[in-house]
């Protein structure tokens, strides 16, 4: 989708089309962007970016509070448009999916001409404009969607993958992160056909096991089936202060809050986690994670935040250093049918 949640915004509040939208906290305190329209864009504002930065870029930028709800049921509007056509749908978020359509509810061969209906029917039914890639698989359609935005269509044949990918920045291969790339950088490795250059054997004495990876994705080869179903590695929640805290007190009330807010989260799942995890971002951004593994699956909200507050007084500056946000995450979901560490609240009667 194109600037999904400023769309929405814009779809729902005709006064606020073609104008910079911003999807985000009150530009006077501490929030960040969400999402930005494009109007917005041409400024340089950009999701994660300090709303008062993006204030700053754009005197008259229109910010509005995000409604996850109201983007959830419209995601839901567009996964009925998608599930129509075929039932091998891999969400990725909110705004965005891989589809196989190898085959199809429209009996149509050519993938293209299938992009173009649904992105008819979102336009129609939806009200809101999508960009499509069109690949013989996930890479080559992922970086195909991203080209022409907004409304965009980019089909890549196969004859063409080659071609195509060559020339694209190693930053644009899945799983190329900043520090992946320093190295590929490091070696004079620049773009993908630099990559494929190489011989499998010095990427794997160099990278490991990725070292293949890189060298197939270089020559645009990705055998990632479409999966239709996820299964839910972890539930988390965070926050970010108006104000940097010191103040030990407030920052394990805030730990327990965090924890119960998992709790339900899991709760809503049906599954319970071993490793706990407190996520604290310092005033000067500097962010670290913490750690620690419980010896059963749990989804209890005061189990959780025992950890977590251990991990707080042990192992982070919190009362010495200012704390501007901080999360709770609970991973190693536990199987549907196991065993899950339960509380049971317990009333003391004193004798007489």
């Amino acid at each position: 989708m194109d600037a999904f949640f400023a769309s929405v915004e814009q779809m729902d509040q005709p006064e606020l089309k073609g104008r910079p939208v911003v999807v985000g906290g009150d530009p006077k305190g501490r929030g960040v962007v969400a999402a930005a329209s494009y109007e917005a864009r041409r400024f340089g504002i950009r999701s994660a970016m300090p709303c008062g930065e993006a204030a700053r870029r754009c005197a008259g930028a229109v910010f509005v509070r995000p409604r996850m709800d109201r983007y959830r049921e419209v995601s839901q509007q567009i996964r009925a448009v998608f599930e129509s056509v075929t039932p091998l749908v891999e969400p990725l978020s909110l705004d965005e999916a891989y589809l196989d359509v190898t085959q199809n509810s429209l009996d149509e061969p050519l993938a293209g001409r299938v992009a173009i209906v649904i992105k008819e029917r979102i336009r129609e039914e939806v009200g809101l404009t999508a960009s499509a890639g069109v690949g013989p698989n996930k890479l080559i359609a992922k970086i195909a969607s991203d080209l022409e935005k907004p409304d965009g269509l980019v089909i890549i044949p196969p004859a063409q993958v080659l071609e195509f990918i060559s020339k694209l920045p190693v930053e644009r291969l899945w799983g190329v992160g900043p520090a992946t790339a320093k190295r590929l950088h490091e070696m004079g490795l620049r773009r993908a056909g630099d990559i494929a250059e190489r011989s499998v054997k010095d990427l794997v004495s160099r990278f490991g096991n990725q070292g293949k990876m890189l060298h197939e994705l270089s020559m645009g080869i990705d055998e990632r089936s479409v999966q239709s179903h996820r299964e839910p590695k972890s539930r988390g929640s965070e926050t970010t202060f108006e104000g940097d805290v010191t103040s030990e007190e407030r920052l394990t009330l805030e730990v327990g809050r965090l924890a119960e807010d998992v709790s339900r989260r899991l709760g809503r799942l049906g599954r319970g986690g071993r490793t706990v995890t407190l996520k604290v971002r310092y005033s000067d951004f500097t962010t670290i994670t913490r750690s620690r593994t419980l010896r059963a699956p749990t989804q209890d909200g005061a189990t959780i935040a025992r950890a977590a507050r251990e991990l707080l007084t042990s192992s982070t500056e919190a009362g010495d250093r200012p704390i501007r946000l901080m999360g709770v995450n609970v991973s190693s979901l536990a199987q549907d049918d196991a065993a899950i560490q339960l509380v049971l609240p317990l009333e003391v009667h004193p004798r007489h």
